[in-house]
């Protein structure tokens, strides 16, 4: 039976367990703040950069601002640069977001822009200030690249996981060539699984072979990474994996300007979910011109190569002792099995 102090020893030790995933998963999204949001003043003309100065003399740490001109403007946000702008012109002031940029980071531009925008309406005598909303997408839309990193990466887990325990179960090691077949499985048949919700949960999606071509990079990516964990950590591996994927999420949801420096540091600078979430969601909404798709071409395939390389290496072979020359396969063992019997069954002698 176990002791009461062993079962409070569990008890703290789940309590601890789930102290450090709330830590790891709904801490980021509880300490969420703006922290440097990168936003833009737009003016036509150096007749209202008075204006746009003490615009940006407001927000403090919280928000980044810059000093540009309409077209500038449109190109920064275009690139993901700034996550919207504040365009003053005599009579009237407009604010501009953008709907292919990551969700909580349009809402913080907006929320930022509609109050500074209403501020220099009210001082100018202007309208209202008028929001404006470009690349715009779907609810939908929106939570597919987010939603095809999670699948992406839980397929995967879950077929190396598979591929895993039944191999133990038979007393052996997942082959070289069953991981390199899982991992060109990942590669075409996660892509179709998201393809396949996506085209259910946003079929305005226009969907092509670049689009897809990134998801089969980093699905076949994530199946390499966890077969490498798995081969090198063995059981420890699984629980690892999945953390990371309790930690998705909350990491990739958020853009990098809202959450605390501290998870930013720790969980977020790392992560490989970020390079999946965000260059997807530019090629879909915005097509690959922008620096993040880049980086994530380059993240994924050396993600990638060293999967394959520690997936495929050949393991330590097994040295068998050599049986006795001219002796037939099976004898030397057969002889010392009969001998041991002999040995149990025979009886001692009596001393006359």
């Amino acid at each position: 039976m176990m002791s009461s102090g062993r079962g409070m020893l569990v008890a703290l030790a789940g309590v601890v367990i789930a102290g450090v995933l709330g830590l790891l998963t709904f801490g980021v999204q509880a300490t969420a703040g703006p922290d440097g949001l990168p936003l833009a003043v737009a003016v036509p003309g150096p007749q209202l950069e008075p204006v746009a100065r003490q615009v940006t003399a407001h927000g403090g740490d919280q928000v980044a601002w810059r000093v540009t001109d309409p077209a500038q403007a449109q190109r920064l946000l275009a690139d993901k640069e700034i996550y919207g702008y504040l365009t003053i012109a005599p009579g009237s002031v407009t604010a501009t977001t953008s709907g292919a940029l990551n969700p909580p980071a349009a809402q913080a531009a907006e929320q930022v822009l509609r109050g500074a925008g209403g501020a220099v309406a009210q001082a100018m005598h202007a309208p209202p200030v008028t929001i404006t909303i470009v690349h715009r997408t779907t609810l939908g839309a929106k939570a597919i690249p987010l939603a095809a990193t999670a699948l992406l990466w839980i397929a995967a887990l879950a077929a190396n996981a598979l591929l895993f325990v039944l191999a133990l179960r038979r007393k052996q090691k997942p082959t070289a060539g069953a991981r390199l077949t899982l991992i060109a499985s990942a590669a075409v048949l996660g892509p179709a699984l998201v393809f396949g919700l996506a085209n259910w949960w946003a079929p305005e999606i226009g969907w092509t072979w670049p689009d897809l071509g990134y998801l089969a990079l980093v699905s076949g990516a994530f199946a390499a990474l966890q077969a490498a964990v798995l081969r090198l950590a063995g059981y420890a591996g699984i629980p690892i994996l999945g953390l990371l994927y309790l930690m998705a999420p909350s990491v990739a949801g958020q853009p990098p300007e809202l959450i605390d420096p501290v998870y930013r540091a720790l969980i977020w600078s790392w992560t490989p979910f970020r390079f999946a979430t965000e260059p997807l969601r530019s090629l879909l909404f915005l097509g690959d011109r922008t620096a993040d798709v880049t980086t994530g071409l380059i993240v994924f395939g050396a993600i990638a190569f060293a999967g394959l390389v520690v997936s495929s290496w050949p393991g330590r072979a097994r040295t068998v002792p050599p049986e006795p020359v001219g002796v037939p396969d099976g004898t030397v063992a057969a002889v010392n099995r009969s001998s041991r019997v002999g040995q149990m069954g025979a009886t001692p002698r009596s001393s006359g």
